[in-house]
């Protein structure tokens, strides 16, 4: 193991530490230049180095923040029957649109196949369960669940797998 990994102040890896101080270096030449406004040196000085040191770890979180949004979005698309059909590892992309349209319900089981196919399996109490695919982040695929009241769908519910 690295020795940047194994080492730990506060309970947080030194590897965030030098992120950190990475980021403030560019952070302190900016305010720097934003607090020439100040006209005591010292003053200046001490007012640059405690905004750096509070606003470095909030650039941090908030750089950490944004690479992790970005590398779990995926776009929500209106429902496609030959895309649904023919790619069911990107079908997440279709769930919310058919759940919030809720164009499934009152449907048969005959249209709801018709619809989405009958590549679908289905539980003791008569639900079915269509594959979404692995939406961005996700160990386990999705699900779309169907349930089915009286041989019409009373409800659809996504099932995120994280």
């Amino acid at each position: 193991m690295r020795l940047i990994e194994m080492i730990s102040i506060f309970g947080i890896g030194a590897d965030a530490y030098l992120i950190v101080l990475c980021i403030s270096l560019p952070l302190f030449f900016i305010w720097r230049r934003l607090l020439k406004k100040i006209k005591n040196q010292n003053k200046r000085i001490v007012v640059t180095w405690l905004i750096t040191l509070l606003s470095a770890p909030i650039a941090y979180i908030l750089i950490f923040a944004a690479i992790f949004d970005i590398q779990m979005y995926y776009p929500n698309r209106n429902f496609d029957k030959v895309k649904w059909m023919n790619d069911k590892d990107t079908r997440y992309e279709y769930a919310d649109n058919i759940i919030s349209s809720k164009m499934l319900v009152g449907q048969s089981p005959a249209e709801v196949e018709k619809l989405l196919g009958t590549d679908h399996f289905s539980e003791q109490d008569g639900a079915w369960f269509y594959d979404l695919g692995f939406t961005p982040g996700s160990i386990d695929p999705d699900s779309m669940e169907i349930d089915f009241k009286g041989g019409k769908v009373i409800d659809v519910i996504r099932h995120k797998h994280h």
